[in-house]
């Protein structure tokens, strides 16, 4: 079976990150890409120059209808941008159920630009987490979750994720992929943690400018693979290749004069 997965997010008009990032992902790893737009943005590889804000009614409106006639596998919460939109999409999915929810807590761009509200941390963190069965901060973004500073070694980043896992609901299957790619040095190791296990997905940091939407490609991966029937720690552990091979063949791209984007057919182009 083919699943139907679902990214909830912004819109990049460069391609690099968003729900255009994520279709690609999720087409690449074989599911079929539903989208339901939340926020807009003008973007390109160097700069957010304006973000758009999507009617909170119609971002209800587009779930409700998508639901009311696709059956969606897992979906992906990514670039929400504000707190009413935070609690329309907590609410739908509250009442839809989805089997996987992986909550990507998109706050900046790689450019530096800030794409969620700072009053609507709070209710991210209230509102969304404990609808999740995947949360996939990068560093800084569980350090604002957290209301504390980004870890700077693999202690820290395991307690962070201890913390991070008793914010979520700890009925079924709940699972912390903490993304260790602001670590300094060339180490990149990433924890994946469900209140029990601690696991280390270790990884090499590969030279390149071209990093633009790794964090919605990971999480639209992540998605989609616990959509096709593999359980978190495999999932993980393909997603991580996937975006790691994206990221190395992503020079074959010539795509703007900042951070570019990653590479999500390089198995197929």
């Amino acid at each position: 079976m083919i699943p139907n997965v679902l990214t909830i997010a912004g819109v990049d008009p460069s391609g690099g990150a968003g729900i255009l990032a994520d279709i690609k992902a999720m087409s690449a790893l074989g599911g079929y890409g539903c989208a339901v737009v939340a926020a807009l943005t003008a973007q390109n590889t160097q700069a957010v120059t304006h973000i758009h804000p999507v009617p909170v009614e119609f971002v209800g409106a587009q779930i409700d209808t998508l639901f009311d006639d696709v059956t969606i596998h897992g979906c992906k919460i990514g670039m929400l941008g504000q707190a009413p939109v935070i609690r329309v999409v907590s609410d739908k999915l509250a009442k839809r159920c989805p089997a996987h929810v992986v909550l990507d807590p998109v706050m900046v761009a790689k450019s530096g630009d800030m794409l969620l509200e700072t009053r609507a941390v709070g209710e991210l963190r209230e509102a969304l987490l404990p609808l999740a069965t995947m949360l996939t901060p990068n560093l800084p973004e569980a350090g604002v979750l957290l209301q504390g500073r980004a870890a700077e070694h693999i202690k820290e980043m395991r307690q962070q994720a201890e913390r991070l896992r008793s914010l979520m609901n700890h009925d079924g299957q709940r699972w912390v992929f903490l993304k260790g790619g602001h670590l300094p040095g060339h180490e990149t190791t990433d924890l994946l943690h469900d209140g029990d296990v601690m696991i280390e997905l270790p990884g090499q940091r590969i030279n390149t400018r071209n990093t633009h939407g790794t964090g919605c490609t990971l999480s639209a991966a992540l998605a989609t693979l616990l959509a096709k029937g593999l359980d978190a720690p495999e999932a993980a552990s393909e997603a991580k290749a996937y975006l790691v091979k994206a990221i190395a063949e992503s020079g074959q791209l010539s795509v703007g004069h900042g951070h570019g984007p990653v590479h999500h057919f390089h198995a197929v182009w």
